[in-house]
């Protein structure tokens, strides 16, 4: 029996991702072994130090050790959260599954009295980290206080036991997969808050050279998540931004039609800057970019710039 090895970061949401990964090749390939090899990364490492990372322009630091490791042939396939994967992507290396998306919105989860958005009453204090949902509350809610919030998914949910959060935001792909659904109080629609470009998929990473595990891979692709996460990457690039950016895209299709939402905000809230763009998805990394291009000029790069300095 041919044996192909995974590779992932050692969360509980990486290796429930993982696992569910590999469920579905097996399904595909079921004459094949598939192993997880779990892999530290520097992001894993050193939390506390990601906006300093990202400040220096680091990028990858949740992939580096993961594509090194698929570059020394340690592993076959990597998994990775889509949102965490740079827009450019090391030589000899490249996407070769997109399967199915979950739910790519964020969630709130709090105490009681503060089970939504617009229930939270002035001054509650709201968990998170992300610069994205930073620069959101600060300009939907500036009467609300935000407090960092870094760890994983059950660090996050535990600090609601103390005194310091009335409300935490995650997204609500880590919760479905970790079976944790039941926790979420309200899921934010993505006309209130958009989520992080590429949230709620993953991307199955392989060697350029590797026809076999591309084909290994690729065999549970989704057509339909892979036009949404061109156009909301590409976005992403023409800005020349990171995962650490306060920006927020979201596409649909509906009736053949792809709709690409973009969202750039001041971290502190003074500004905000949103559009839309739609076409074929067939032009889906044009319409991408033809929004960033939009968004440019209407001063989206002052804000991201401003939100790293």
């Amino acid at each position: 029996m041919r044996t192909v090895t995974i590779g992932t970061r050692g969360s509980n949401l990486a290796l429930a991702q993982t696992r569910w990964v590999v469920a579905r090749l097996k399904e595909e390939w079921p004459d094949t072994d598939f192993r997880i090899q779990t892999i530290s990364t520097g992001g894993d490492r050193n939390r506390a130090s990601l906006e300093a990372m990202a400040q220096r322009g680091d990028k990858g630091f949740w992939v580096k050790e993961i594509e090194e490791a698929l570059l020394g042939k340690r592993i076959d396939i990597a998994v990775h959260s889509l949102k965490d994967l740079p827009t450019e992507q090391p030589e000899g290396l490249e996407i070769s599954s997109i399967p199915r998306r979950v739910d790519a919105r964020d969630v709130l989860i709090g105490k009681e009295g503060s089970k939504r958005l617009a229930d939270l009453p002035p001054g509650a204090r709201v968990g998170t980290s992300s610069v994205r949902r930073k620069a959101f509350l600060r300009a939907s809610r500036p009467d609300l206080e935000i407090v960092n919030l870094r760890g994983n998914i059950d660090t996050r949910l535990a600090a609601l036991g103390t005194p310091d959060y009335d409300a935490i935001i995650l997204a609500a792909a880590g919760l479905i997969r970790t079976e944790q659904r039941h926790r979420i109080d309200e899921f934010i629609e993505p006309d209130v808050l958009l989520p992080a470009p590429g949230q709620g998929a993953l991307a199955l990473e392989t060697r350029a050279d590797d026809d076999l595990n591309i084909e290994v891979a690729y065999a549970i692709h989704d057509h339909g998540t892979d036009d949404r996460i061109t156009a909301e990457r590409e976005f992403l690039a023409g800005l020349g931004a990171g995962c650490l950016a306060p920006v927020g895209a979201h596409a649909t299709v509906k009736g053949g039609v792809l709709t690409l939402e973009g969202w750039v905000g001041a971290l502190d809230g003074s500004h905000v800057i949103r559009a839309t763009t739609s076409g074929d998805p067939a032009e889906c990394a044009d319409l991408g970019a033809e929004l960033a291009a939009d968004m440019l000029g209407q001063g989206a790069r002052d804000l991201i710039e401003a939100a790293h300095v």
